[in-house]
């Protein structure tokens, strides 16, 4: 049986070994390291397609570089990326970097093998670079000349362009200055005639926004804010949302109509606005747009929406059931932190399973929440041990283990 679908895929239900490894799970973790050998199909499954709902910010490689790791299994799957189109490189190497880390002769061979001969080496070589010791590839210099002919390396900033001047230039190329119909400092007036004129151009419109964004909050964009939709009326135009966010407060109370509003887009707005800064009047609208996007599998907008109700404390417990659905379900990883941290404030008990799975969580912040209130279990000061002392660690969450043995696991 499936649940929800992204780019052509179809993610298993959320309760079973697959969907919870496709999700990024701690309970996935925990049940494959449980069962290796009954597990290890649906290891290299994960490890072989990319699950992430949004592949810009949810985390996958340590999760699965762990998975790899303690489950025993062979590089091949990991391997094999290597050879498939930039995305999967880069996946692929992600985990072998880690692995490397770890102690793995292979993944670190591999990898500098690929620099000598694969396709996106100039990829690999800058990852490689950024996440290892200069000794396991400063020797690699005379190998990324060569391949680079009289090509300047795409990074050039970076190392390890930066350490060899491999082809690099000393100063930047000098790029002219696009003009703008509106300058970074006209006043907010002129601004806002600009954004009130329907006959000004959409860039210049675009840009007024902008400047207004980075601005303290200027009250005459609010009777705007309607009118500032696309030509064809579906879509804000873009920077919008942030120059009515900078208002904050001062946006409530027209925020509370946009919130009703017909149009999609101007509802979510309101609807931010309310999340960040409306007052316990507003609370009744967060779960139900909550509930909203669950029924949708709108799973992009949750976590805000959470961290709204997580404001308002246990005044927001009606919510705390659809919070822990989505919890459970949803595949966008990167929202879960979020989640737990409104269940814990608008329900604070009964969170003790949550938070020690969350110490296998794919997600960092989600390891440190786990890290700071898991209960003070053999297991999990075993686990915290694990994470002081496990070179893929990222080194906060390192760090936030070692001061809770040192502190004591209550």
């Amino acid at each position: 049986m499936t649940d929800d679908t992204a780019v052509g895929q179809a993610y298993a239900l959320p309760g079973t070994l697959e969907g919870l490894l496709q999700r990024g799970r701690g309970l996935g973790a925990l049940r494959a390291l449980g069962e290796p050998g009954e597990a290890a199909a649906a290891v290299c499954e994960v490890v072989r397609r990319d699950w992430r709902w949004d592949t810009v910010v949810d985390d996958r490689p340590l999760y699965l570089a762990r998975l790899v790791r303690e489950s025993g299994l062979a590089l091949d799957p990991v391997v094999s990326l290597l050879g498939g189109d930039g995305d999967d490189c880069e996946r692929a190497t992600g985990m072998l970097e880690l692995l490397a880390l770890s102690g793995s002769v292979e993944a670190r061979e591999t990898l500098r093998a690929y620099v000598r001969e694969g396709e996106h080496w100039t990829d690999v070589l800058e990852s490689v670079a950024d996440a290892w010791p200069v000794e396991w590839w400063d020797d690699l210099a005379g190998v990324a000349r060569d391949r680079l002919g009289g090509d300047r390396p795409r990074l050039w900033r970076s190392e390890p362009w930066t350490r060899w001047r491999a082809g690099a230039e000393t100063r930047a190329p000098v790029r002219p200055l696009r003009p703008h119909p509106i300058d970074v400092g006209a006043s907010g007036g002129r601004l806002l005639e600009v954004l009130a004129d329907g006959g000004s151009a959409r860039h210049t419109r675009i840009r007024a926004l902008r400047c207004l964004a980075g601005r303290p909050p200027e009250p005459g964009l609010v009777p705007l804010v309607p009118h500032l939709a696309e030509v064809n009326g579906e879509l804000p135009l873009p920077g919008l949302a942030s120059a009515v966010l900078r208002l904050g407060p001062l946006a409530v109370p027209e925020a509370r109509a946009w919130a009703a509003d017909g149009r999609p887009w101007l509802s979510w707005i309101g609807v931010q606005v309310l999340a960040e800064h409306g007052t316990p009047r507003d609370l009744p609208v967060l779960p139900a747009e909550l509930v909203a996007h669950e029924a949708a599998r709108q799973w992009c907008g949750p976590a805000l929406l959470a961290a709204g109700i997580a404001r308002f404390g246990t005044a927001g417990a009606e919510a705390a059931p659809v919070l822990r659905r989505l919890w459970l379900r949803t595949p966008h990883s990167y929202e879960r932190p979020a989640l737990l941290k409104a269940l814990a404030s608008v329900a604070p008990v009964g969170l003790d399973f949550a938070y020690t799975e969350s110490l296998w969580d794919c997600e960092s912040d989600a390891r440190l929440l786990g890290i700071a209130h898991a209960p003070g279990l053999p297991h999990v000061r075993e686990r915290l041990t694990e994470l002081r002392d496990d070179p893929m660690e990222e080194a906060e969450v390192r760090a936030a283990a070692g001061k809770r043995l040192v502190t004591g696991v209550r």
